[in-house]
């Protein structure tokens, strides 16, 4: 039996004695990255935003094997945010289909759920009516009599069914059944396990031909966002989750394939990961006060820096102490600049003087780094 078979569906119980501790460590991990955000200058917070809205967009869809461009997931991402970096490039149509329906689930968040908001998030998950070049039923629930199995092919043998989920022609009771109980908890129920809920019983009803997994994703972001009463995105579940998709295919698949309604190991699963977010989110702003910080020092310090001198210091800082590989040499600073060879060796040395930068090796084993991440102190 599945858990939809239960007698007790849709009766969803969790231990609130035995998540407490999960539960207590994912609030801290959040109330410390919203206290921290909330001094964070307003470019800093649109660059975590965005790099927020990449993560969580590339990693919700590498879940389902599909592979997104980096750089065209961040120049759609910032041009939605009003970025100045935005940059002009052609769209990728599956980039913009992504960001549409992660998008529409935080704009949404304030609005009650409805058949017709997840139709249109469906819809925008697949705007032109195909699943790579299978032609689907997009924008409405799957209506085909064949059983939506999940099922892993064997070569001459039969497939394992990993999970059966209900006939299409009971998913419209049961979507009325999920979007009642999300509308009505808003507020009752704790929002993480809320998220949690909403999520496993979405994938267990699976109620589209195809996109399930991207769209209980965005259903999970959508009550991450009412818990919050924020339209910011400067997390990203949806990486922790890939980061662990082994975890989450097993706990997806134990919690769904049995008809036992007590869900605590899923939930708490579900709120590791979300602390887990939360604390790379953290991280992500330290680094970014920090790297403010450097700035700030370096300009009022050395004010005629040049904007290749500053392009060159800036890759390096991003690059980290062992990120740059081989280490900056003339020939890189030529190739990253775009600046004649002699130009280059005259902006590395004026940097090593001003001692910004630290020289290493003669002659073609000449290298540059930064004497901060050398000294692990501020800039010179």
């Amino acid at each position: 039996m599945y858990l939809w078979q239960s007698p007790q569906w849709p009766a969803f119980q969790v231990d609130l004695a035995v998540l407490q501790p999960a539960l207590a460590a994912a609030r801290y991990a959040q109330g410390r990255a919203m206290g921290l955000a909330s001094q964070l200058q307003l470019l800093e917070l649109g660059h975590l935003q965005l790099q927020g809205w990449a993560d969580e967009a590339i990693a919700t869809a590498q879940i389902e094997g599909e592979i997104l461009q980096v750089n065209s997931v961040r120049a759609s991402a910032a041009r939605r945010l009003g970025l100045a970096d935005a940059k002009a490039t052609g769209r990728d149509a599956r980039t913009e289909a992504t960001l549409d329906v992660l998008q529409a689930a935080i704009a949404q968040s304030q609005q009650p759920l409805s058949h017709d908001m997840l139709h249109g998030w469906h819809a925008a998950l697949f705007p032109t009516g195909r699943s790579g070049i299978q032609k689907i039923r997009t924008g409405a629930y799957r209506d085909h009599a064949e059983p939506m199995q999940i099922v892993t092919p064997r070569l001459g043998k039969p497939d394992v069914v990993h999970y059966q989920a209900p006939d299409s022609a009971d998913v419209p009771a049961h979507m009325m059944q999920l979007i009642d109980w999300f509308n009505d908890s808003r507020g009752k129920t704790d929002g993480l396990v809320r998220a949690a809920i909403a999520h496993l019983w979405f994938e267990a009803v699976h109620p589209f031909e195809d996109g399930n997994g991207r769209m209980g994703r965005a259903l999970s972001e959508m009550a991450l966002a009412q818990d919050l009463k924020t339209d910011q995105r400067l997390w990203s579940l949806s990486q922790q989750m890939w980061l662990d998709r082994t975890g989450y295919y097993a706990q997806l698949q134990t919690a769904t394939g049995q008809a036992n309604m007590d869900v605590t190991p899923w939930v708490q699963w579900f709120v590791g990961c979300v602390h887990k977010a939360f604390e790379a989110c953290w991280e992500h702003m330290q680094s970014a006060t920090h790297k403010t910080r450097f700035w700030a020092a370096l300009r009022e310090q050395h004010p005629q820096l040049t904007p290749t001198q500053t392009k060159a210091i800036n890759k390096l800082y991003d690059a980290g102490p062992d990120g740059f590989a081989g280490g900056m040499s003339t020939e890189k600073y030529v190739n990253l600049c775009g600046v004649s060879r002699a130009t280059a060796y005259r902006e590395l040395t004026a940097l090593c003087e001003m001692g910004v930068l630290v020289q290493t090796g003669v002659g073609r084993g000449t290298r540059y780094q930064l004497a901060s991440q050398r000294s692990n102190s501020g800039p010179t």
